[in-house]
C-alpha cells in the first residue's frame, strides 16, 4: 500500500507515513477499485486480481505444513 501510494504522490514511505491521512486511504482506495473495475471492464486478465474466498481457503488447507 505504501507503495502505491508513494508512487501516487511521489513520496518515500517515511512521509506518508508522517504526513498521510484517512484521506489518502480513501484516494487510494478508489484508485485501485476504479482500476481494477476498468480491467474488468475490458477483459483484462490481471494477476493481482483477488481470488474467490472459498478458492483462497482451499489452497491454503492444501499448502500448510
Amino acid at each position: 500500500m505504501f507503495d502505491v501510494l508513494g508512487q501516487r504522490y511521489g513520496k518515500l514511505p517515511s512521509e506518508l507515513l508522517r504526513t498521510a491521512d484517512s484521506f489518502d486511504l480513501m484516494v487510494f482506495d478508489v484508485a485501485v477499485s476504479y482500476e481494477e473495475y476498468r480491467n474488468k471492464k475490458n477483459n483484462k486478465s490481471d494477476v493481482n486480481s483477488m481470488m474467490d474466498p472459498k478458492e483462497l481457503e482451499e489452497h491454503f488447507k492444501k499448502n500448510r505444513r
